[in-house]
């Protein structure tokens, strides 16, 4: 920072002129070097165009003004009683050359106009004015610290340390109570339960009586027994209550009361009602008990052991309720080369590892197949095997079929497989299948 200028010391005061009028007039409180330009750290900012960023006008060097011009510049300086341009300034050997520049000392008494491009500037040495004194409160009106303390807060925060600290005062003087050590008589129960925990002894295990040789004989021969007591006689009653409780032949077994069986056959019951309604049937016969238990077969006659899928409707008198057996259907996949755009993703592994997963792309095929027989078609996949070598972006960019519900088993199951593949890119595959019922 500037000095400021001591007792008796002038210090300068600079106009600015821009055209005919005066833009800014300063009296500087502190000596130091004056400048001029563009730039707005200068002490003087002139936006023209012809000025340069920055242009130290007076130097302060040593306790001394000293004032810079170039040839360019034009100007006055009265020095004594006369003026002075500064082309006499240079021929009287006042303003001396320093480089580009000229420089002419200055002194208080000492005054002048510098022309730079668009701007005037005027100077000369005035006595600073004084600075003002500080404006102060008077006294009665300022007050003192206790004056501007809440005197009602003050007080309650008073009365409440002194009250906290005698108390804990007092605590802290009091002495320390000596703590009696009890004896095993005077200490309760449950922490004498817990001092010395009291073993329960566990009762012996109980005494397993042995046995003689003569008692096991005794028990061999006692199941040995048992087991003739069920003679054939009760095997038979046994198969009887088990045949007449299943199904239809608990119905045909049935005697007396109204019932489905005398819905069916009228009021008549027994076996030979039974037979001339079932006349007719080729392979049907009442089974009965002795039969069973001889182990013949089930249904009497010339008929033989049939099932309910073998009975069919062939003529008069048959009964038909079904084919025998499923019809198996079946469906070709056929696999065409895959169109795979990326040399990461060899073509031929691709589809070596789609032909090991063809059982699931069949499957869906094959459910659609059993509703639809003459359904087929050709469906492509498109999907993008991505870096981490799973499958996205599934759709079906193809499907002369016309069945969404195999498009979407295909695409369920190829969201699942995990290629064999890490792709440095997303790679993305079209994959044909064709698919037709099995001759």
């Amino acid at each position: 920072m500037p000095p400021a200028p001591g007792p008796g010391h002038k210090n300068l005061r600079v106009a600015l002129i821009q055209g005919s009028k005066i833009t800014e007039d300063r009296s500087l409180k502190r000596r130091g070097p004056i400048t001029l330009g563009t730039d707005s750290r200068n002490t003087f900012v002139v936006p023209v165009s012809n000025l340069p960023p920055a242009y130290t006008l007076f130097e302060y060097i040593n306790n001394q003004y000293t004032l810079v011009f170039t040839e360019q510049m034009d100007g006055k300086v009265k020095v004594g009683d006369a003026d002075l341009t500064f082309a006499a300034l240079k021929q009287q050997g006042l303003a001396k050359k320093r480089g580009a520049v000229y420089a002419m000392p200055l002194n208080e008494s000492m005054k002048g106009r510098v022309s730079v491009g668009e701007v005037s500037l005027l100077f000369q040495f005035v006595t600073p004015p004084p600075e003002p004194p500080r404006p102060e409160l008077p006294p009665g009106v300022k007050g003192g610290f206790w004056s501007g303390l809440d005197q009602f807060f003050f007080t309650i925060l008073s009365v409440s340390l002194f009250i906290h600290f005698s108390g804990a005062t007092y605590i802290a003087c009091q002495p320390m109570p000596e703590e009696r050590e009890l004896s095993l008589d005077e200490l309760p129960d449950r922490f004498a339960k817990v001092m010395m925990p009291v073993q329960i002894e566990k009762p012996p295990p109980p005494k397993v009586a042995e046995k003689g040789p003569d008692k096991k004989e005794e028990a061999k021969e006692e199941k040995k027994e048992e087991a003739k007591v069920a003679s054939t006689a009760d095997k038979k009653a046994a198969m009887e209550k088990k045949v007449a409780s299943k199904g239809l032949l608990k119905i045909l077994g049935s005697s007396g009361g109204a019932g489905a069986l005398e819905d069916v056959l009228g009021n008549s019951t027994g076996g030979a009602a039974i037979s001339d309604a079932l006349a007719g049937a080729g392979g049907v016969g009442v089974a009965t008990a002795d039969s069973l238990a001889a182990g013949g077969p089930k249904g009497g006659g010339a008929g033989t052991a049939a099932g309910i899928g073998d009975l069919g409707t062939s003529g008069a008198g048959n009964v038909n309720i079904g084919a025998k057996g499923d019809t198996v259907i079946r469906g070709r996949v056929a696999d065409a080369a895959p169109d795979v755009e990326s040399k990461d993703v060899d073509r031929e592994a691709l589809a070596r590892y789609v032909r090991s997963r063809k059982a699931a792309i069949q499957g869906c095929y094959e459910k659609e197949l059993k509703r639809n027989p003459s359904l087929k078609g050709k469906v492509v996949v498109r999907f993008t095997i991505t870096k981490m070598g799973r499958a996205s972006e599934i759709g079906i960019e193809e499907d002369t079929m016309g069945n969404e519900a195999v498009g979407s088993c295909i695409k369920s199951i190829i969201r699942g497989w995990v290629f064999p593949f890490k792709p440095e890119d997303d790679v993305p595959v079209a994959y044909p299948f064709v698919f037709s019922p099995a001759s």
